[in-house]
């Protein structure tokens, strides 16, 4: 943003040394053979110059700056002039010549009488580099758009003679929908600036300051004063989003020559009145305001600038009062006050806007206040919010067609279902850029959108549509900007947007769409960005990316997001030679990397996170993809080792190779590197980190978390990397020590050194006073937890994870943690803690002291659970009641978990009751008395576990209301009641348990009240055993249990609730009879399928509907009166491993069809009365006495009685014990081409895999 006056200087200096040469010629005759004329430029210039050109690459071929050249003289070459007595170079232009390289070589610096240095608008990666105090004459500095980044030097504070610094960063809003001070919000800084005051100190003689997204967060209170005091001649003040926390001070009204203001979107400033002194400036030309916290009344006066060309105070929407007064409106260009609160009740005091090009209003208009304006015969640009102005807003649409200038419109919140077709295309004609957002558009409107050919962009945003995207889109042949986002169309994009031959940009983030891209996408071949997004939900899948997008040779931009792309990357994506910028994350592609992806030479960003890419990573190299900044792999299925060469990318930044299968070392030796983050975790990377690692200065970010690696490390080694802030080495087989004299990680934030191998708290970690996040859980650390752990930490620690240690203790004089301000997480799990629970001043969102040794808990507690969502004493020695402050104190719990202590007295009826509870487990406690029963449509619970307390009464009728529940758990209390058929409709019930209660009555008559087919339908765990059910089994229920008729091809998911945020601290889990024996499962599978019948008074036939339970695992109907055959349909359930029909009045021969149950480990049908020989097919062969006694009338092996047909000795038939022991049996596979094979299968066989589940470290 360099003055006018620097490039006619420029021009000026280029022109002096033409005529200065020509002059020299003529004075030799002109004879240049005989008479050569030394050069003008200074030998040390030119190879400086030189050297500086061979530290750039070129993104241009037209820009090769071809004219610098070695035995030529300097001050003639492209974008520089020389001192004309001296030959020393004085300005050096190379604004937007695109240049890139790995940082400014030092040989710039030897150019020390340099009075102009503009680099701008180029790529030049790096830290911004110091010795800018040697260009002492330096007038015009401008680095703005230049790549580099970091603290600003200390030189350029001295440059006194500046007279303009532009330092700025804009964010690039070609590929952006709908730019808006939001887009700004999640820019990363590149300059940053600690103090505004020591910048400006010494720079008295600045006019000019451009320090837009220049991260000035720390400049404190007094940035207005600072900028007062030391630049009394400011003209130009630049300073949009600069992260400005202090309100606009008065104190700027000192700097009476300011022409151009601009403090546009500091959306964290503190808010503050319009600064009324900016009205008082007679040479303000610019002043801009928007998204800058203002509030109050606007004040009542005018404009005292007649110059006055822009003001801008849009995004202000506490801003209240009349329209602006000016004294002079004949100069205004842009007047923007949309989403503020100004009345427009009056008309305007003048009418004299003929230079008027850009208006932006919003709120309750009216024609007459638009009249007011006059004739705006120049307004080009309209942007109208008409939220209350749909009566009117025919005749506004009519006001806007008398505007014949008018190009761009973009409308807000307006309903176009009064408007017709005719009336928009009439008035809209003229229009080469449409813009609605949050519109209302009925069919017949979105269609003549397509008759404005005119239009060159087109925006819906947020719009109401109905059905599909019209295809009279395929009608605006001239459109060069296409913007859908969140609009809601249908079905598939229209094949007739391949007729836009003329669109550059194309922006769809709809979750609408669904189907392929069409292959006519091929045909716009002059496409430059492409961001196709779709909804993350949508289960629409298959299609895959259209092989024709290698066509589009233009294109720089490619972001194919959550468009659940299958298939393979197709390799015409290499045919894109200019693309920069390529996303395909979240899709479901596979295969391997492409090699062609490699070989786009100007590639800057890729990301591919989040498929199902598999193979090896290859084909990075630095001298073809030397412009790669971003790799983003993680989350897919790629293996091998990390090629060394991706370390030696030149300008890589940012490297994300995370949860992959990745494995080998970690090949890395480049110290030179530009690297700000490196995630590599959760691989199975092995080895040491290596050396060079603790080399690069530039690393913000490490995580190397959950691999293989090995030995020591000494957190000392960190010391050389001052930027880093966050640091990951959790679960590995590191050894962590800390023997340094000083802090390495002061500057740290985030540290994860979970299972570590460590013994102690690192001294260190008393100065660690930025830490808000810190997990040392799964270590060796004893004792008492430090008292300067609460001292030291309770400004900044908001995740503290120290569970699964060995601490006994917590050094604190009070029951209060004093933290100052909430946690989101406090972890002392699995430890040794005793005595009374302390708990958090402020609350916290995630509390876990379960699994400790822990007495007492304050008799208050609820009162500190204020913001809790997740709360856990689970496993201690907790005496007490649960207060009733609980119902009115823990509006936010989710997560209520107090199983396993000694906790009774009543439940309070809120906990069930309560409407965001998802999670309630009082297991094994000794609560009482009845259930409450007042549970309406609003329960949100998903779990509620009681087991093994002292329960009386009936189940509550209301838990029919809680449509999420999935675990339902009431076991070994004294319910006395009926089955449930009530639960028969909850669509999600997978869990339920009611075992050893009083239950009564019938368990078929379901069937018999179901008003429809829908009966328990994702029942997967059933147990009623223990009580006192009676009557036959009605076959027609089995029938209907959905969930345990499908066939699973894999493991199956871990039942989950809609909790994701608790998925490390909490999983659901059961108890159910597995081999004569009650079996915990920790993380319920999809695929645990269980029945259990037993202990009842149970009687007729076992149903054949059984055979159709396919996927059923367990099954046990033992201590009931069955009688009749054993169904030979059983032998169906092809996934069965524990079969339990023993103690029943069972008849007749074991049916052959058993055998060919080959998962099945566990087989008991003693004592019954059964006949016959006893099968010896596969797995029955390896199945002892134990599973057959106790039937008179069963012979052969494994009986050790008399072969079958042989007359037995009457003495040595017996009946058996119906007490029966059953042991951990060995797995036999004999023949039958399994071949031998002997093993101890997770101690019960398959079901082994249930035990254990491990959920990832929390981190943010």
């Amino acid at each position: 943003m360099a003055s006018i006056g620097w490039v006619l200087l420029l021009f000026l200096a280029q022109l002096h040394t033409l005529l200065s040469t020509s002059i020299a010629h003529h004075a030799i005759g002109g004879n240049l053979t005989h008479h050569p004329v030394p050069f003008l430029c200074h030998p040390d210039q030119a190879k400086a110059l030189l050297q500086l050109k061979k530290s750039f690459s070129f993104s241009r071929s037209t820009t090769r700056l071809s004219s610098w050249r070695n035995g030529s003289d300097c001050c003639l070459w492209e974008g520089v002039a020389c001192d004309v007595s001296s030959g020393y170079v004085t300005i050096l232009d190379l604004n937007n010549r695109g240049l890139y390289s790995h940082g400014l070589d030092p040989a710039l610096f030897n150019l020390r009488s340099l009075r102009r240095l503009d680099l701008s608008m180029n790529d030049i990666g790096g830290n911004i580099p110091p010795g800018f105090e040697r260009f002492a004459f330096l007038t015009h500095l401008n680095l703005s758009n230049l790549g580099l980044y970091g603290e600003i030097p200390i030189g350029i504070s001295k440059l006194v003679s500046l007279f303009s610094l532009d330092l700025s960063s804009h964010l690039d809003n070609q590929y952006i929908c709908d730019p808006g001070p939001n887009n700004y919000i999640g820019a990363k800084y590149l300059y940053k600036s600690s103090s505004l005051d020591t910048l400006v100190a010494n720079l008295s003689n600045l006019r000019e300051l451009y320090l837009d997204s220049v991260d000035l967060s720390c400049s404190g209170e007094e940035w207005g004063i600072a900028l007062a005091r030391s630049v009394p001649f400011l003209e130009v003040l630049s300073l949009a989003y600069c992260g400005l926390h202090a309100p606009i001070h008065k104190s700027l009204s000192r700097l009476g020559s300011l022409i151009v203001v601009n403090l546009q979107g500091n959306i964290f400033m503190a808010p503050g009145l319009f600064p009324v002194f900016f009205m008082d400036l007679i040479n303000l030309t610019t002043l801009q305001l928007p998204s800058a916290n203002l509030e109050g009344s606007f004040p009542p006066r005018s404009f005292q600038s007649k110059n006055l060309r822009v003001l801008d105070l849009s995004d202000n929407p506490y801003l209240s009062g009349h329209f602006p007064d000016f004294s002079d409106t004949s100069s205004l260009e842009i007047l923007r006050l949309e989403r503020t609160n100004f009345s427009y009740a009056r008309p305007m005091s003048s009418s004299n806007f003929k230079s008027l090009k850009n208006l932006s209003l919003d709120g309750n208009l009216s024609v007459d206040f638009l009249s007011s304006f006059g004739g705006l015969g120049s307004l080009c640009q309209l942007d109208l919010a008409l939220v209350d102005s749909v009566s009117e807003l025919g005749s506004i649409f009519s006001w806007i067609g008398h505007h014949k200038s008018l190009t761009s419109l973009k409308l807000f919140g307006c309903n176009f279902s009064g408007i017709t077709p005719t009336l928009l295309v009439s008035n809209f004609k003229t229009l080469k850029s449409l813009r609605m957002v949050s519109c209302k558009l009925p069919r017949l409107v979105l269609h003549s959108v397509g008759n404005l050919v005119g239009l060159q962009t087109l925006e819906m945003t947020g719009c109401t549509t109905y059905g599909s995207m019209p295809s009279s889109i395929g009608n605006l042949t001239n459109l060069r900007n296409l913007c859908i986002n969140h609009c809601g169309f249908l079905g598939p994009m229209p094949a007739a947007i391949g007729k836009l031959t003329n669109l550059r940009n194309m922006y769809i983030n709809d979750f609408g769409f669904s189907g392929p891209i069409p292959d006519a996408i091929g045909n716009l071949t002059n496409l430059n960005a492409i961001t196709i997004i779709r909804d993350p939900g949508d289960q629409v899948s298959g299609s895959s990316i259209p092989y024709a997008i290698g066509q589009l040779s233009e294109l720089e931009w490619l972001v194919l997001q959550h468009c659940k792309f299958s298939g393979s990357i197709p390799t015409s994506i290499g045919n894109l030679t200019q693309l920069m910028m390529l996303d395909l994350s979240e899709n479901s592609l596979s295969g391997e990397i492409p090699s062609s992806i490699f070989n786009l030479s100007v590639l800057h960003y890729l990301d591919l996170s989040s498929n199902k890419l598999s193979g090896p990573i290859q084909g990075f190299d630095n001298k073809v993809n030397s412009q790669l900044e971003t790799v983003r792999l993680r989350n897919n299925t790629l293996s091998g080792e990390i090629p060394p060469s991706i370390f030696s990318l030149p300008v890589l930044r940012i490297l994300s190779l995370s949860d992959n299968q990745l494995s080998g070392p970690i090949q890395y030796d480049n110290t030179a590197s530009q690297l700000k983050e490196v995630d590599l975790g959760y691989n199975a990377l092995s080895g040491s980190i290596p050396e060079a690692i603790f080399q690069i200065s530039s690393l913000e970010h490490i995580d190397v978390s959950s691999n293989n690696l090995t030995g020591s490390v000494d957190l000392s080694h960190f010391s050389r990397l001052t930027e880093l802030t966050s640091l990951y080495l959790s679960h590995n087989k590191l050894h962590v020590t800390d023997d340094a004299a000083d802090n390495p990680l002061a500057g740290v934030t985030k540290l994860g050194l979970a299972s570590c191998n460590i013994t102690r708290f690192p001294r260190l970690f008393m100065d660690l006073n930025l830490i808000w996040f810190l997990d040392l859980s799964c270590n060796k650390i004893s004792g008492d937890i430090p008292n300067w752990i609460w001292a030291s930490w309770r400004n900044s620690i908001v995740y503290l994870n120290l569970s699964d240690n060995m601490l006994t203790g917590m050094q604190l004089t009070s029951d209060v943690l004093p933290f100052a301000n909430p946690l989101q997480v406090l972890d002392l799990s699995f430890n040794i803690l005793s005595g009374r629970i302390h708990m958090p001043n402020l609350s916290a969102d995630i509390l876990n002291y379960s699994n400790n040794k822990f007495s007492s808990i304050l008799p208050n507690w609820a009162f500190y659970l204020s913001e809790t969502r997740y709360f856990s004493v689970s496993k201690n020695n907790i005496n007490g009641h649960v207060p009733l402050s609980i119902c009115s104190n823990s509006s936010w719990l989710q997560v209520l978990d107090l199983s396993y202590n000694n906790f009774s007295g009543s439940i309070p009826a809120c906990l069930i009751e309560n409407v965001p509870l998802m999670v309630l487990n009082l297991r094994e406690n000794h609560f009482e008395e009845m259930l409450p029963s007042n549970i309406t449509t609003r329960c949100a619970l998903q779990t509620i576990d009681l087991h093994g307390n002292k329960i009386v009464g009936k189940l509550p009728r209301g838990l029919s209301n809680c449509s999420c529940l999935e675990v339902v758990d009431f076991g070994g209390n004294q319910i006395v009641d009926t089955f449930p058929s009530w639960l028969r409709g909850l669509p999600e019930l997978s869990v339920l348990i009611l075992r050893s209660n009083q239950l009564y009555g019938t368990i078929g008559d379901i069937v018999e009240d179901a008003e429809s087919d829908e009966c328990f339908p994702s029942l997967q765990i059933i147990d009623l055993s223990s009580n006192n059910f009676s009557g036959n089994l009605k076959p027609e229920w089995f029938k209907l249990l959905k969930s345990m008729m499908e066939e699973f091809n894999s493991p199956g998911k871990i039942i989950t609730h809609d909790i994701s945020s608790f998925a490390t601290f909490y999983h659901d889990f059961t108890e159910i009879t597995y081999k004569g024996t009650y079996v915990t499962f920790r993380n319920i599978l999809t695929t645990l399928t269980a029945i259990d019948f037993s202990n009842n008074r149970l009687e007729g036939t076992i149903p054949e509907t059984f055979g159709r339970l396919v996927s059923l695992l367990m099954m046990n109907m033992s201590h009931n009166s069955f009688t009749g055959k054993i169904p030979a349909q059983l032998g169906s359930m092809a996934d069965l491993e524990s079969l339990d029909l023993s103690c029943n009045q069972l008849s007749g021969e074991i049916p052959q069809e058993l055998t060919d149950l080959t998962f099945l480990g566990v087989l008991n049908l003693s004592n019954n009365d059964l006949v016959g020989e006893i099968p010896q097919a596969n797995q029955f062969s390896t199945f002892n006495s134990s599973s057959f006694e106790g039937n008179a009338g069963l012979c052969g092996p494994p009986l050790s009685k008399s072969p079958c047909g042989a007359t037995p000795n009457a003495g040595n038939i017996y009946k058996s014990s119906r007490h029966v022991d059953v042991a951990l049996f060995l797995f036999v596979g004999l023949g039958f081409g399994i071949g031998f094979a002997a093993a101890i299968v997770a101690k019960w066989g398959r079901v082994g895999r249930w035990f254990t589940a491990t959920g990832r470290a929390w981190r943010t």
